[in-house]
């Protein structure tokens, strides 16, 4: 497992858990709504009666850390630091992968979408509002087929068929093998908050 909790990040933690006067408590570390664009990754107390059998245990030298099963690929690459400041200290928890894990040429083809979708289509999309989820994806003749919904500032734009088309179609297809198209199942009809009516 890769991730890295740095030595004044477990002085920190190690100086916390004493406070609680609970022989064997250690840290749960966990992401809430993993692989989503919500995804919060999490530290809390983890008092031996809440250690969890399928649990993996990092073991540090002042005290273990709980991983909980469901997002260890999406803690893959993250890093705990503490930094000391006039106002005490904060402590970060960067998780790259928390919102979508990182994938491979085998890894399923809805796993290699989203993590196109939010790691590189999304955020373009965001400067006007906008982002686009997958749906499902179907099997036809010729290939694979991506079926998108827009939302935000996307839905009822006009722009959104060249947007599809030059910018998430292409982009998809070029980098995800076997995937021939996208279809959008948004209803455009809807402008409210379209970024260009």
């Amino acid at each position: 497992m890769d991730i890295t909790i740095t030595e004044s990040a477990q002085d920190y933690l190690a100086e916390l858990l004493a406070k609680q006067e609970v022989v064997g408590i250690g840290v749960r570390m966990f992401v809430t709504q993993p692989g989503t664009p919500y995804a919060e990754t999490c530290l809390a107390y983890c008092r031996p009666e809440e250690v969890n059998e399928q649990d993996e245990v990092m073991e540090l030298p002042k005290f273990r850390v709980y991983l909980e099963p469901n997002s260890l690929k999406y803690l893959e690459e993250a890093l705990v630091d503490y930094a000391a400041d006039r106002m005490g200290g904060q402590l970060t928890i960067k998780a790259p992968n928390a919102k979508v894990p990182k994938v491979s040429p085998d890894s399923p083809i809805e796993d290699q979408i989203n993590y196109v979708l939010y790691s590189e289509i999304n955020p373009g999309l965001a400067a006007h509002g906008g982002e686009v989820s997958l749906i499902e994806v179907l099997s036809e003749e010729q290939g694979e087929v991506a079926v998108l919904r827009f939302g935000g500032g996307c839905q009822g734009c006009s722009a959104v068929d060249m947007t599809l088309k030059d910018g998430v179609e292409s982009t998809l297809v070029a980098k995800i093998p076997g995937l021939v198209a996208v279809r959008d199942v948004t209803d455009h009809s809807v402008t409210e908050n379209a970024y260009y009516k």
